[in-house]
C-alpha cells in the first residue's frame, strides 16, 4: 500500500536516510521488495520537528503529488535542514484520489501520524466512522483517505492523553463497525505517531497478517558489528529509525517489530508493548 520511515535521535540531515541510504525510502518508492505494491509513486510527504524539539513542539510538513523520485524539492529540503525527529511516507493510492490532502503524514497541533495499510470496507463504513469523530475535530479532516479518518478517531478517543489507549479504542471501533457491515478483516497496517519527543510505531491487522515493520539496532552495537562501514559514523549514538523495510543489507542491522505490538521509541531507546494482541485470531 505505502512505505514509510520515522527517525529519532541526534539532529540529522533527513536526506541521509530518505534519499541516500542503500535502500532509501525514495528507492523503495521505485522498487519495494517487501511491499504490497512494488511501486509507490502516488505522492509523498515529509514531516519534521525543529532542532531542540520536545513534547509539544510543532512540526512542519511538505506534501507533493509528484512521485518521490521525481521531486527536486524533496532533496532541497532534506539536505538544507537538520531534525531530531522526522517522518516520511511514499504513497500507493488504494482508491482515494492523488491529491495533496491525501498525502501522509497528517498533522494536528504537535502530532504527526502516518499509516501503511487499509481499512477494508471503508466505503461502506465511512459514514459511521466519520460521524464518530469529535465535532471539534471534524473540520480538520481535509482529505478523503481512511488513514486520516483513523487519525481523527484516535484523537477523538484520547490519543493526546495516551497514544496507545487512544489508538486501541480507535481500532476497536473500526472493527466493531466492520462487524456491523459484515467486513471480515477491517483493519490492516502499520502506524507511526509522534508528539515531538516520542515515536509510537504500531503493527496490527485484524487477521494477524500485518504489513512489514522494522526498527534499526542501536548505533553503538552496529559500530561493534561493522567497525569498517564508514557510513555508520554519520549517525549519533541515539540515532534510530522505524521503517517499512530495512534501509540496507547488513545482517542484523534491523529487527522486525512483532505482530500485534507497539514499539515505543523515546530518549532511552525502544520498548515494546502488546497492542490488541487478544483480538488476533489464533
Amino acid at each position: 500500500m505505502c512505505r514509510w520511515l520515522a527517525y529519532a535521535g541526534e539532529p540529522l540531515q533527513p536526506s541521509l536516510v530518505i534519499l541516500d541510504a542503500q535502500h532509501s525510502l525514495v528507492a523503495q518508492s521505485l522498487d519495494s521488495p517487501l511491499g504490497a505494491e512494488t511501486v509507490n509513486g502516488d505522492g509523498f510527504g515529509f514531516g519534521w520537528y525543529p532542532v531542540g524539539s520536545t513534547e509539544g513542539s510543532l512540526p512542519s510538513i511538505f506534501h507533493s503529488v509528484e512521485p518521490a523520485w521525481n521531486d527536486e524539492n524533496l532533496r532541497e529540503i532534506t539536505e538544507a535542514i537538520e531534525s531530531p525527529l522526522f517522518f516520511s511516507h511514499v504513497r500507493a493510492a488504494a482508491g482515494p484520489p492523488i491529491q495533496h490532502t491525501n498525502c501522509h503524514p497528517f498533522r494536528y497541533l504537535n502530532w504527526l501520524f502516518m499509516h501503511n495499510g487499509v481499512i477494508h470496507g471503508f466505503r461502506e463504513m465511512k459514514r459511521d466512522l466519520t460521524f464518530a469523530v469529535d465535532p471539534a475535530l471534524y473540520p480538520y479532516i481535509r482529505g478523503t483517505t481512511d488513514s486520516e479518518v483513523l487519525f481523527h478517531l484516535a484523537l477523538t478517543f484520547g490519543l493526546q492523553d495516551d497514544p496507545v489507549a487512544g489508538m486501541t479504542r480507535a481500532v476497536q471501533f473500526v472493527e466493531e463497525i466492520g462487524r456491523k457491515h459484515d467486513v471480515e478483516h477491517p483493519m490492516q497496517g502499520t502506524i507511526a505517531i509522534a508528539d515531538g519527543a516520542t515515536i509510537w510505531a504500531f503493527r496490527y491487522s485484524t487477521e494477524g497478517r500485518s504489513r512489514t515493520l522494522f526498527h534499526s539496532v542501536d548505533i553503538p552495537t552496529l559500530h561493534e558489528m561493522y567497525p569498517d562501514v564508514p557510513r555508520l559514523k554519520l549517525f549519533g549514538k541515539r540515532a534510530r529509525v522505524v521503517v517499512s523495510e530495512p534501509l540496507n543489507d547488513l545482517p542484523g542491522a534491523f529487527i522486525e517489530v512483532p505482530e500485534s505490538s507497539v514499539a515505543i521509541l523515546g530518549e532511552d531507546g525502544y520498548r515494546y508493548e502488546p497492542f490488541m494482541a487478544s483480538a488476533v485470531p489464533a
